[in-house]
Protein backbone atom coordinates (compact mmCIF):
# COMPACT_ATOMS: atom_id res chain seq x y z
CA UNK A 1 0.00 0.00 0.00
CA UNK A 2 1.54 3.34 -1.04
CA UNK A 3 1.61 6.33 1.28
CA UNK A 4 -1.24 8.18 -0.41
CA UNK A 5 -3.50 5.15 -0.19
CA UNK A 6 -2.44 4.72 3.43
CA UNK A 7 -3.58 8.27 4.22
CA UNK A 8 -6.89 7.73 2.41
CA UNK A 9 -7.46 4.51 4.34
CA UNK A 10 -6.57 5.98 7.72
CA UNK A 11 -8.71 9.07 7.16
CA UNK A 12 -11.66 6.85 6.20
CA UNK A 13 -11.21 4.95 9.47
CA UNK A 14 -10.99 8.19 11.47
CA UNK A 15 -14.06 9.75 9.85
CA UNK A 16 -16.17 6.57 9.94
CA UNK A 17 -15.29 5.92 13.58
CA UNK A 18 -14.36 2.29 13.06
CA UNK A 19 -12.77 -0.29 10.80
CA UNK A 20 -15.94 -2.01 9.58
CA UNK A 21 -17.71 1.22 8.58
CA UNK A 22 -14.56 2.49 6.83
CA UNK A 23 -14.18 -0.85 5.05
CA UNK A 24 -17.72 -0.61 3.69
CA UNK A 25 -16.98 2.90 2.44
CA UNK A 26 -13.82 1.75 0.65
CA UNK A 27 -15.07 -1.67 -0.42
CA UNK A 28 -12.55 -3.54 1.74
CA UNK A 29 -12.95 -6.28 4.31
CA UNK A 30 -12.57 -5.59 8.06
CA UNK A 31 -9.45 -7.81 8.27
CA UNK A 32 -7.86 -5.82 5.44
CA UNK A 33 -8.65 -2.56 7.19
CA UNK A 34 -7.30 -3.87 10.51
CA UNK A 35 -4.12 -5.04 8.82
CA UNK A 36 -3.65 -1.66 7.09
CA UNK A 37 -4.03 0.21 10.37
CA UNK A 38 -1.64 -2.14 12.17
CA UNK A 39 0.96 -1.73 9.41
CA UNK A 40 0.69 2.06 9.62
CA UNK A 41 1.12 1.99 13.40
CA UNK A 42 4.14 -0.29 13.05
CA UNK A 43 5.70 2.01 10.45
CA UNK A 44 5.18 5.10 12.63
CA UNK A 45 5.97 3.39 15.93
CA UNK A 46 2.92 4.89 17.62
CA UNK A 47 -0.58 3.71 18.47
CA UNK A 48 -3.18 5.62 16.46
CA UNK A 49 -6.38 4.13 17.87
CA UNK A 50 -7.64 2.22 20.88
CA UNK A 51 -9.90 -0.49 19.55
CA UNK A 52 -11.86 -3.46 20.84
CA UNK A 53 -15.03 -5.29 19.79
CA UNK A 54 -17.14 -2.56 21.42
CA UNK A 55 -15.05 0.57 21.25
CA UNK A 56 -12.94 2.50 18.75
CA UNK A 57 -11.29 5.80 19.62
CA UNK A 58 -8.40 7.70 18.10
CA UNK A 59 -5.44 8.46 20.33
CA UNK A 60 -4.00 11.99 20.46
CA UNK A 61 -1.46 10.94 17.81
CA UNK A 62 -4.29 9.51 15.72
CA UNK A 63 -6.31 12.72 15.91
CA UNK A 64 -3.31 14.80 14.87
CA UNK A 65 -2.56 12.48 11.95
CA UNK A 66 -6.20 12.53 10.85
CA UNK A 67 -6.22 16.34 10.75
CA UNK A 68 -2.94 16.45 8.84
CA UNK A 69 -4.12 13.75 6.44
CA UNK A 70 -7.35 15.65 5.82
CA UNK A 71 -5.34 18.78 5.05
CA UNK A 72 -2.83 16.97 2.82
CA UNK A 73 -5.52 15.21 0.80
CA UNK A 74 -7.41 18.48 0.49
CA UNK A 75 -4.29 20.15 -0.88
CA UNK A 76 -3.87 17.37 -3.42
CA UNK A 77 -7.48 17.74 -4.50
CA UNK A 78 -7.03 21.51 -4.81
CA UNK A 79 -3.87 21.01 -6.88
CA UNK A 80 -5.70 18.65 -9.24
CA UNK A 81 -8.56 21.13 -9.66
CA UNK A 82 -6.02 23.88 -10.33
CA UNK A 83 -4.33 21.78 -13.00
CA UNK A 84 -7.71 21.03 -14.54
CA UNK A 85 -8.57 24.73 -14.67
CA UNK A 86 -11.16 24.61 -11.87
CA UNK A 87 -8.94 26.16 -9.23
CA UNK A 88 -9.60 29.74 -10.22
CA UNK A 89 -12.78 29.79 -8.14
CA UNK A 90 -12.33 29.92 -4.38
CA UNK A 91 -14.03 26.90 -2.84
CA UNK A 92 -13.69 24.58 0.13
CA UNK A 93 -13.11 25.16 3.84
CA UNK A 94 -10.73 27.81 5.22
CA UNK A 95 -9.60 27.60 8.86
CA UNK A 96 -8.54 30.87 10.49
CA UNK A 97 -7.45 31.67 14.06
CA UNK A 98 -7.55 35.05 15.81
CA UNK A 99 -7.29 36.43 19.36
CA UNK A 100 -10.59 36.24 21.22
CA UNK A 101 -11.74 39.86 21.50
CA UNK A 102 -9.98 41.12 18.37
CA UNK A 103 -11.41 38.22 16.40
CA UNK A 104 -14.96 38.71 17.63
CA UNK A 105 -14.97 42.48 17.08
CA UNK A 106 -12.89 42.89 13.94
CA UNK A 107 -12.08 39.62 12.17
CA UNK A 108 -15.56 38.06 12.23
CA UNK A 109 -17.18 40.97 10.28
CA UNK A 110 -14.45 40.74 7.62
CA UNK A 111 -14.98 36.99 7.37
CA UNK A 112 -18.71 37.56 6.89
CA UNK A 113 -18.04 39.91 3.96
CA UNK A 114 -15.60 37.40 2.47
CA UNK A 115 -18.22 34.64 2.68
CA UNK A 116 -20.78 36.88 0.94
CA UNK A 117 -18.34 37.31 -1.94
CA UNK A 118 -17.45 33.59 -2.15
CA UNK A 119 -20.50 31.34 -1.77
CA UNK A 120 -18.44 28.17 -2.43
CA UNK A 121 -16.17 28.83 0.59
CA UNK A 122 -16.79 27.88 4.22
CA UNK A 123 -14.77 29.37 7.09
CA UNK A 124 -13.97 27.97 10.53
CA UNK A 125 -12.98 30.93 12.73
CA UNK A 126 -11.15 29.77 15.87
CA UNK A 127 -11.09 32.47 18.56
CA UNK A 128 -8.47 31.90 21.24
CA UNK A 129 -5.80 33.89 23.05
CA UNK A 130 -3.38 30.97 23.05
CA UNK A 131 -0.78 30.69 20.28
CA UNK A 132 -2.03 27.90 18.01
CA UNK A 133 0.37 25.75 16.00
CA UNK A 134 -1.06 26.15 12.49
CA UNK A 135 0.43 23.00 11.02
CA UNK A 136 -0.29 20.73 13.97
CA UNK A 137 -3.89 21.89 14.31
CA UNK A 138 -4.63 22.08 10.60
CA UNK A 139 -5.18 25.83 10.27
CA UNK A 140 -4.68 27.82 7.09
CA UNK A 141 -3.76 31.15 8.66
CA UNK A 142 -3.93 33.23 11.84
CA UNK A 143 -3.95 36.81 13.05
CA UNK A 144 -1.05 37.27 15.46
CA UNK A 145 -0.52 40.25 17.77
CA UNK A 146 3.07 40.79 18.88
CA UNK A 147 6.59 40.34 17.64
CA UNK A 148 7.03 36.88 16.20
CA UNK A 149 10.06 34.61 16.52
CA UNK A 150 11.79 33.49 13.36
CA UNK A 151 9.83 30.67 11.75
CA UNK A 152 8.83 29.23 8.41
CA UNK A 153 5.52 31.09 8.52
CA UNK A 154 4.86 33.66 5.84
CA UNK A 155 3.77 37.00 7.24
CA UNK A 156 1.69 39.92 6.04
CA UNK A 157 1.85 43.09 8.12
CA UNK A 158 -1.61 44.46 8.91
CA UNK A 159 -0.85 47.34 11.25
CA UNK A 160 0.05 48.00 14.85
CA UNK A 161 -1.39 48.45 18.31
CA UNK A 162 -0.15 50.00 21.53
CA UNK A 163 -0.28 49.11 25.18
CA UNK A 164 -2.33 51.92 26.71
CA UNK A 165 -3.07 52.94 30.27
CA UNK A 166 -6.67 53.93 31.02
CA UNK A 167 -8.96 54.83 33.91
CA UNK A 168 -12.45 56.24 34.28
CA UNK A 169 -13.03 59.99 34.80
CA UNK A 170 -14.76 59.20 38.12
CA UNK A 171 -11.79 57.21 39.38
CA UNK A 172 -9.33 59.96 38.39
CA UNK A 173 -11.49 62.61 40.08
CA UNK A 174 -11.44 60.51 43.25
CA UNK A 175 -7.81 59.35 43.26
CA UNK A 176 -5.92 61.81 41.08
CA UNK A 177 -4.18 61.41 37.72
CA UNK A 178 -0.75 59.72 37.62
CA UNK A 179 1.97 61.71 35.84
CA UNK A 180 4.62 58.97 35.60
CA UNK A 181 4.71 55.16 35.92
CA UNK A 182 6.04 55.31 39.52
CA UNK A 183 2.81 57.04 40.59
CA UNK A 184 0.87 53.83 39.90
CA UNK A 185 2.13 52.36 43.19
CA UNK A 186 -0.41 54.59 44.94
CA UNK A 187 -3.33 53.54 42.70
CA UNK A 188 -5.76 50.65 42.48
CA UNK A 189 -4.88 48.53 39.47
CA UNK A 190 -7.05 46.34 37.26
CA UNK A 191 -5.06 43.54 35.69
CA UNK A 192 -6.01 41.48 32.67
CA UNK A 193 -4.02 38.25 33.01
CA UNK A 194 -4.60 35.28 30.74
CA UNK A 195 -2.06 33.27 32.74
CA UNK A 196 -1.73 32.38 36.41
CA UNK A 197 0.96 35.01 37.06
CA UNK A 198 0.13 38.69 36.47
CA UNK A 199 2.01 40.14 33.50
CA UNK A 200 4.56 42.93 33.68
CA UNK A 201 3.33 46.35 32.61
CA UNK A 202 5.76 47.83 30.12
CA UNK A 203 6.51 51.50 29.49
CA UNK A 204 8.86 53.50 27.28
CA UNK A 205 12.54 53.44 28.10
CA UNK A 206 12.47 49.82 29.23
CA UNK A 207 10.55 50.61 32.41
CA UNK A 208 8.51 47.68 33.75
CA UNK A 209 6.09 47.42 36.64
CA UNK A 210 4.88 44.29 38.40
CA UNK A 211 1.29 45.34 39.06
CA UNK A 212 -0.22 44.55 42.44
CA UNK A 213 -3.78 44.01 41.29
CA UNK A 214 -6.74 45.19 43.32
CA UNK A 215 -8.87 43.35 40.74
CA UNK A 216 -7.51 40.70 38.36
CA UNK A 217 -9.50 38.93 35.66
CA UNK A 218 -8.58 36.59 32.81
CA UNK A 219 -10.85 38.15 30.18
CA UNK A 220 -10.14 41.46 28.46
CA UNK A 221 -13.69 42.78 28.16
CA UNK A 222 -14.33 42.14 31.86
CA UNK A 223 -11.16 44.06 32.70
CA UNK A 224 -12.27 47.01 30.55
CA UNK A 225 -15.70 46.95 32.20
CA UNK A 226 -14.07 47.04 35.63
CA UNK A 227 -12.03 50.08 34.63
CA UNK A 228 -15.18 51.82 33.34
CA UNK A 229 -16.82 51.13 36.72
CA UNK A 230 -13.96 52.97 38.43
CA UNK A 231 -12.20 49.94 39.89
CA UNK A 232 -8.77 51.29 39.02
CA UNK A 233 -6.15 51.86 36.32
CA UNK A 234 -5.85 49.29 33.54
CA UNK A 235 -3.17 48.59 30.96
CA UNK A 236 -4.58 46.98 27.82
CA UNK A 237 -3.99 46.68 24.10
CA UNK A 238 -5.36 49.81 22.43
CA UNK A 239 -8.16 48.05 20.53
CA UNK A 240 -9.64 46.58 23.72
CA UNK A 241 -10.84 49.88 25.33
CA UNK A 242 -11.03 51.85 22.03
CA UNK A 243 -14.83 52.29 22.10
CA UNK A 244 -14.81 53.34 25.75
CA UNK A 245 -12.04 55.88 25.12
CA UNK A 246 -13.94 57.32 22.14
CA UNK A 247 -17.11 57.61 24.23
CA UNK A 248 -15.28 59.32 27.11
CA UNK A 249 -15.95 56.46 29.55
CA UNK A 250 -12.19 55.92 29.86
CA UNK A 251 -9.29 58.36 29.72
CA UNK A 252 -5.94 57.46 28.16
CA UNK A 253 -3.07 58.14 30.57
CA UNK A 254 0.72 58.60 30.39
CA UNK A 255 0.79 58.65 26.57
CA UNK A 256 4.37 59.92 26.56
CA UNK A 257 5.36 56.79 28.53
CA UNK A 258 3.70 54.24 26.23
CA UNK A 259 6.03 51.52 24.89
CA UNK A 260 6.70 51.12 21.13
CA UNK A 261 3.91 49.90 18.83
CA UNK A 262 3.13 46.19 18.64
CA UNK A 263 2.86 44.68 15.15
CA UNK A 264 -0.24 42.80 14.02
CA UNK A 265 0.34 40.23 11.31
CA UNK A 266 -1.47 37.62 9.26
CA UNK A 267 0.58 34.41 9.10
CA UNK A 268 0.24 31.20 7.12
CA UNK A 269 2.46 28.17 6.50
CA UNK A 270 5.05 28.49 3.76
CA UNK A 271 6.23 25.93 1.28
CA UNK A 272 2.89 24.36 0.49
CA UNK A 273 0.37 24.59 -2.31
CA UNK A 274 -1.83 27.66 -1.81
CA UNK A 275 -5.47 26.91 -2.68
CA UNK A 276 -7.61 29.54 -4.36
CA UNK A 277 -9.62 30.16 -1.18
CA UNK A 278 -6.47 31.14 0.74
CA UNK A 279 -5.22 33.33 -2.09
CA UNK A 280 -8.63 35.04 -2.24
CA UNK A 281 -8.62 35.72 1.50
CA UNK A 282 -5.12 37.19 1.38
CA UNK A 283 -5.99 39.32 -1.65
CA UNK A 284 -9.42 40.53 -0.50
CA UNK A 285 -9.88 40.17 3.24
CA UNK A 286 -6.35 41.03 4.37
CA UNK A 287 -6.56 44.60 2.97
CA UNK A 288 -9.84 45.07 4.86
CA UNK A 289 -8.14 44.02 8.08
CA UNK A 290 -5.20 46.33 7.36
CA UNK A 291 -7.64 49.24 6.93
CA UNK A 292 -9.15 48.83 10.41
CA UNK A 293 -8.85 52.12 12.34
CA UNK A 294 -7.74 50.26 15.48
CA UNK A 295 -4.59 49.16 13.65
CA UNK A 296 -3.46 52.71 12.92
CA UNK A 297 -1.58 53.01 16.23
CA UNK A 298 1.93 53.52 14.85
Amino acid sequence: MDRLDTLVTFLAVAEAGGLSAAGRRLGRSPPAMSRALAELEARLGVRLADRSTRRFALTDAGRRLAEQARRALGDIEDALREAAGEGREARGRLRLAAPLVFGRRHVAPVVAMFLDAHPAVSVDLVLSDRVIDLVEEGLDLAVRIGRLPDSSLRRRHLGSLRRVLVASPAYLARRGTPSRPDDLAAHDLVVFASQAAPPSWRFAGGITLQPQARFAVNEAEAAVAAAVEGRGVLQALSYQPAAEIAAGRLVRLLREHEPPPIPVQLVHPAGRFMPARLRAFLDEAAPRLAALPVLREA
